[in-house]
């Protein structure tokens, strides 16, 4: 059989799909590799959301391709969001690509690399509405830690974004296959679960007509898992069932990735996100009175067309009021297709990338604020192994999540093993991260 080799791009959600592909070709018989180097197929997983993810893309496939003409390797395969949205584009500009997969065709790519090492073109492009497709995966994440999507698609439609459009409306896994998963990955040893879709609140609506992500919440924490982590929170639909799941289950961290994108009514309105200002501000009073210690992560967007100086005050002063404690903080990119896209007062788009400038400036004050009120205080971090560059342990505390926020460096009198849980007292700061000592328990 043939030798595959992956890269996958973009999400966590993005990961998964890769994973499953990487399952079926196993099964197929097909030897996976780490490298693209010597591959029969690469396979090049991509996201399209915004610029940024389609020029990562947009390298990554060059490269590979500069690899092809060397002659150490064979065929390319693009798949993904990338390819389900520009499809002619990709076909027509990059000639070292060998086929293309949409969003609705993981599920063939065995037929797909098949065809493509007899020398045919493969275009699989199925319904990006159809039914969720279960599949087995391959898990590439450490042995500790794994993702576990419950749904797919987005029924959302905020007015800067194309995911609908890419992966379909919202359709739930069913409770016995999420359930199924979860169990296999606790038998594994996963420690550290996350929960994601790109939008958990809503699961379970479209196919069992009510919210159901309390009750899986409890089911998980019934497993042998450590930590269940939360990933993303639509804010008008976290109700008190939800709340109260969050705060009263040991398992689940009490950290939070809740986009808000804005936090003024009108730009709210423009980007079709429901509720306003007030909303948001009573929803973080709640959340905050009753789950002790919370962590808040959010998204915001700015120079929307339409955001002047006054509106882009409005936001630093939100966010100097509100102190969430992690932000992720990105211009707005005008995707073709999108209800933005075609908004006039466009925002220059120099002026948008520094109003993001600003307003991390003002989040980076924040969170260092709260990494000073952590010190001293002693936490529980998954070690994930020693550190050449500070001759020291690597972790995360339920304060930083994987990838996205950052890492905790800490001494320990005895070796440690990935994977461990460890009490780190915190003692110091580093370029924004903390650092810390292990306490040596008996």
């Amino acid at each position: 059989m043939s030798k595959v080799a992956f890269i996958s791009l973009g999400c966590a959600k993005n990961l998964v799909n890769t994973e499953q592909m990487m399952a079926l070709c196993r099964d197929a018989g097909h030897t996976l590799l780490s490298e693209p180097t010597g591959a029969d197929v690469v396979v090049v997983n991509t996201c399209g959301f915004i610029d940024s993810a389609k020029e990562e893309a947009i390298d990554n496939i060059l490269a590979v391709g500069e690899l092809k003409k060397q002659g150490q390797v064979k065929k390319i395969l693009v798949t993904g969001c990338l390819s389900q949205r520009y499809q002619r584009e990709i076909t027509d500009s990059m000639p070292e690509v060998d086929g293309l997969l949409g969003t609705g065709s993981y599920g063939e790519i065995v037929a797909a690399i098949d065809e493509a090492l007899a020398g045919r073109t493969p275009m699989r492009f199925g319904s990006i509405h159809a039914p969720i497709e279960e599949l087995d995966r391959v898990i590439t994440t450490p042995p500790y830690t794994a993702y576990l999507r419950i749904a797919e698609g987005c029924d959302n439609h905020c007015a800067f974004c194309v995911i609908p459009s890419l992966r379909g409306k919202y359709r739930s896994r069913t409770w016995e296959s999420v359930l199924a998963e979860a169990e296999k990955l606790a038998a594994s040893g996963v420690k550290e679960l996350i929960v994601i879709a790109q939008d958990i609140t809503r699961y379970g609506t479209d196919n069992y007509g009510r919210r159901r992500l309390p009750e899986l919440i409890h089911a998980l924490c019934r497993l042998d898992f450590h930590w269940v982590r939360l990933h993303y929170l639509y804010p008008n639909e976290l109700d008190d069932a939800l709340i109260d799941a969050v705060a009263s289950e040991p398992k689940v961290l009490k950290y939070l990735d809740i986009p808000i994108q804005h936090c003024n009514d009108r730009i709210l309105a423009a980007m079709n996100r429901r509720g306003g200002k007030d909303d948001l501000l009573a929803l973080f009073r709640t959340l905050r009175a009753r789950i002790p210690g919370l962590v808040l992560r959010t998204s915001i967007i700015t120079g929307l067309p339409g955001e002047g100086e006054a509106e882009f005050e409005e936001l630093c002063d939100f966010l100097r009021e509100v102190k969430i404690e992690r932000a992720g903080v990105f211009p707005y990119s005008p995707e073709e297709g999108t209800r933005a896209a075609r908004m006039e007062n466009r925002v220059d788009e120099e002026e948008a990338r520094r109003r993001a400038e600003l307003l991390v400036d003002v989040q980076s004050r924040v969170m260092d604020e709260y990494n000073e009120s952590r010190l001293g205080k002693t936490v529980e971090v998954l070690c994930e192994g020693f550190d050449p560059m500070s001759m020291g342990y690597i972790g995360r505390s339920c304060a930083e999540s994987v990838d996205i926020d950052g890492k905790i460096y800490f001494s320990s009198e005895r070796e440690r093993e990935a994977g461990e849980f460890v009490r780190v007292r915190l003692t110091g700061t580093m370029d924004g991260e903390l650092t810390g000592e292990a306490v040596e328990e008996e």
